[in-house]
């Protein structure tokens, strides 16, 4: 009947030893949001995005305001 809208809850991550980052493939553009470890460069995979709406949800959810590409 009526729909409510999904209440994004703010979650937090470690801004120390991590950095929110989105690797874009050059091949077929596809992008995945996530962290990457600023000491070992490792890389936490969060959500594939499709979208400019998922980008803009991702940021929502971490509190991001930018956030860099990395090829």
């Amino acid at each position: 009947m009526f729909r409510r809208k999904k209440q994004i809850v703010v979650t937090d991550y470690d801004k120390e030893n991590w950095r929110p980052i989105l690797k874009c493939s050059i091949c077929n553009g596809e992008q995945v949001a996530g962290f990457q470890n600023i000491h070992s460069k490792e890389f936490r995979e969060e959500c594939l995005i499709r979208s400019q709406e998922e980008l803009a949800a991702f940021k929502q959810k971490y509190g991001i305001t930018e956030i860099s590409k990395e090829y």
